[in-house]
């Protein structure tokens, strides 16, 4: 699910993953096509931010579906917090965002992943995050993690969404963008822009990353998350401007 452009920095132990199962607190609608749902984990053994998951369904006939979640929660607490947003043709997010209630059991397995973490306290240098629609589910986690810790390193986020309703964690976002170690968050909307919005929608260009992000020269460590072509354009784009490719780390999001 997760990978490097290069060699990703070691990064200390995770918790061991395994299958639990989870009781559904809350299922909330995030965007007019995607649903919260929180989720007490019996045994979870905690997750770092930035890490995923999987989820099992069974259908009554035995059949089996698994796809992964990054996961917008962390900490050694059981609860975790998905984001899941809906593909018409999806086995699995269809249900989960459309069928899915509280009381709900489902079959967990994680924490997954080693590379797309950031822990407070770690690698000083700042923090460049980059998502592009859901994808910034595991950067959400990540900024939270920063905040609650009370660390002041660093941190932008450039986030590309279509429209104002269509943003993941608006309120939580906006949040902590007014602490006293402020996220600084770039919102660049592509199909809709909110009234009075400075620039007309528009996609993320080169020039516009380039002008948009924490310079190569300040050597920032970079998450970038969103679908493949949003993923390597982005990653390659960050290359020619300089940055070290071992200090990008990457997540891609596919067919759920």
């Amino acid at each position: 699910m997760s990978d490097t452009v290069g060699i990703a920095p070691s990064v200390r132990a995770v918790p061991r993953a395994g299958w639990h199962v989870g009781t559904v607190t809350a299922a909330i609608r995030e965007t007019p096509n995607a649903t919260r749902l929180e989720i007490e984990v019996d045994g979870w053994p905690g997750n770092a931010p930035g890490q995923h998951l999987d989820v099992r369904l069974t259908a009554p006939d035995g059949y089996t579906a698994t796809r992964s979640y990054s996961i917008a929660s962390s900490g050694d607490a059981s609860r975790v917090v998905l984001a899941v947003d809906k593909l018409p043709d999806g086995e699995v997010s269809p249900f989960l965002v459309d069928e899915v209630r509280a009381g709900d059991l489902l079959e967990v397995h994680g924490p997954l992943g080693a590379f797309f973490v950031w822990r407070p306290g770690g690698d000083p240098r700042p923090v460049q995050l980059i998502a592009g629609g859901s994808g910034v589910v595991p950067l959400y986690a990540i900024a939270g993690a920063r905040a609650q810790a009370g660390d002041e390193t660093p941190f932008r986020l450039l986030y590309s969404v279509r429209t104002p309703g269509d943003v993941y964690f608006a309120r939580e976002l906006e949040a902590l963008a007014g602490t006293s170690a402020p996220l600084r968050l770039d919102l660049v909307y592509t199909r809709r822009a909110p009234d009075g919005w400075p620039t007309p929608p528009r996609r993320i260009t080169r020039e516009l990353l380039e002008a948009s992000v924490v310079p190569a020269a300040e050597h920032p460590l970079v998450y970038v998350c969103g679908s493949t072509g949003f993923v390597e354009r982005i990653a390659d784009w960050l290359v020619e401007f300089g940055h070290d490719p071992r200090s990008i780390r990457t997540e891609r999001y596919g067919g759920t």
